[in-house]
């Protein structure tokens, strides 16, 4: 668990939380590798992981009818990937897979609710971080559709 504990330190997204709660954050991570072509998960299956990147690229997509699979946005090292299972019904709102292999810090995200919910504060605090990433997803979401649509009125 130290090298787990570590590499979590080091990440922005945990940066400034006091060392007690990064390790009690800790005891539901661990490191992962995942190669090119990974699908992390599915729009609408059960969203029970979340994940801070620590290198290598991922692309978040939305099936589209008639386009398929519409990559989003893009998330490399130091962003974080996941924030569906802090909601019910707890399903993944997009879709995630592998561009350029990954090095993260991968969450039970079951644990890491029932730690929030035993510590007010920490909840608090983890919530308010996933906030901030939260809208800047919807924000690049947003800036992504409008291109989407601005291109399929030209086309058309």
């Amino acid at each position: 668990m130290n090298r787990t504990r570590d590499l979590l330190a080091e990440h922005p997204f945990v940066a400034g939380l006091a060392p007690d709660r990064v390790d009690r954050l800790a005891l539901y991570a661990h490191p992962v590798f995942r190669n090119r072509g990974y699908r992390l998960f599915a729009s609408g299956r059960p969203a029970t992981r979340f994940w801070l990147l620590r290198t290598g690229e991922v692309a978040l997509d939305l099936h589209t009818p008639g386009r398929g699979d519409v990559v989003i946005e893009n998330l490399r090292g130091g962003d974080v990937l996941g924030w569906s299972w802090l909601f019910p019904p707890q399903r993944w709102q997009f879709g995630a897979i592998v561009v350029e292999p990954i090095r993260a810090i991968e969450f039970d995200a079951p644990g890491v609710r029932s730690l929030m919910n035993d510590d007010s504060g920490f909840g608090y605090e983890l919530t308010r971080r996933f906030s901030a990433v939260m809208l800047d997803r919807l924000q690049a979401t947003r800036t992504r559709l409008l291109d989407l649509y601005r291109y399929s009125e030209s086309a058309g």
